[in-house]
């Protein structure tokens, strides 16, 4: 009974860390449209998220622990796929979804990447399928579709688009699937330090001049620029990867559905976004999903 209560109290934390991850990126929107408002370009926020979150886990690791700069060469691969087939791969389809298809296409098509995860971990660990997480899968993305407004409004898609929009779905699932093996040999703070170090040098490929003369003329862009590295990058990838290493890769990424949620509600609490009957209905949804996987 002890060893139960304890499993079931290592699980709830797990599934809380998650949510909390996907709660810190759902917010994220705050601190780009303040730095897009500057003249920060959506690639320069990238960079800035990602070789800010390596310098600012770099600078902390040196000092804390050391030991998480340890890891062996034949595990590498583990690292350039989540921090480079994942994070900055992903991110450059989804921008060039963005410009093809409208925003709501391009945002439910990233959402495809629970069910990628799902299937992947069904193959590779044998997770099983079952009715309940099937049940969530369908609520979490129908909810999401709604949150997005993919019922709401003409859309523009192409099937280029598409393919964009559906490969920033799956890349982005790949994150819980590298990061499951890395698990294997790492704790999360490795995973999380290692992922950076390879996203952060790599995102330097996207900046442009023009951003350097954004950050330039407006120095007060630099506070909002550490809000976005520290609580809506290195933070929440800490808490998603910590949980990731108690929880199913497939009920992890269900649970993270939960950032178009935030998201949407921050909208409507900081932005004076209207909240629609099928905005409401959406989050509805993505809770019932949730609450399922409970």
């Amino acid at each position: 009974m002890m060893n139960q209560t304890f499993d079931t109290g290592v699980k709830r934390r797990a599934y809380l860390s998650i949510l909390a991850a996907a709660a810190l990126w759902g917010i994220i929107g705050l601190w780009n449209r303040r730095l897009m408002a500057g003249g920060l370009s959506p690639t320069g926020i990238v960079t800035v998220r990602n070789f800010g979150g390596m310098a600012l886990l770099c600078a902390i690791f040196a000092l804390k622990d050391r030991r998480v700069f340890r890891v062996q060469r034949e595990h590498l691969k583990y690292f350039f796929g989540t921090g480079i087939i994942s994070v900055v791969v992903f991110t450059v389809c989804y921008f060039s979804c963005q410009k093809l298809c409208s925003l709501a296409v391009a945002s439910i098509l990233l959402y495809t990447a629970p069910s990628f995860v799902v299937l992947l971990s069904a193959v590779l660990w044998k997770e099983a399928i079952t009715a309940r997480k099937v049940a969530a899968l369908l609520l979490t993305l129908v909810g999401c579709a709604m949150v997005c407004g993919v019922f709401s409004g003409e859309l523009t898609v192409s099937l280029t688009g598409i393919l964009l929009g559906l490969g920033a779905g799956f890349f982005y699932a790949l994150y819980s699937i590298f990061g499951r093996f890395a698990l294997a040999h790492y704790d999360s703070m490795t995973v999380t330090v290692w992922t950076f170090l390879f996203a952060g040098p790599a995102s330097l490929l996207l900046i442009r001049p023009a951003d350097f003369t954004a950050f330039a003329a407006k120095p007060s862009m630099a506070l909002t620029a550490l809000a976005l590295v520290v609580l809506s990058t290195v933070l929440p990838y800490l808490l998603y990867t910590a949980g990731l290493s108690k929880v199913e890769s497939g009920k992890a990424s269900i649970l993270a559905s939960l950032e178009p949620v935030v998201a949407s509600l921050m909208g409507v609490a900081v932005f004076g976004e209207p909240l629609t009957f099928l905005t409401a209905l959406g989050v509805a949804l993505v809770f019932g999903g949730v609450a399922i996987l409970g």
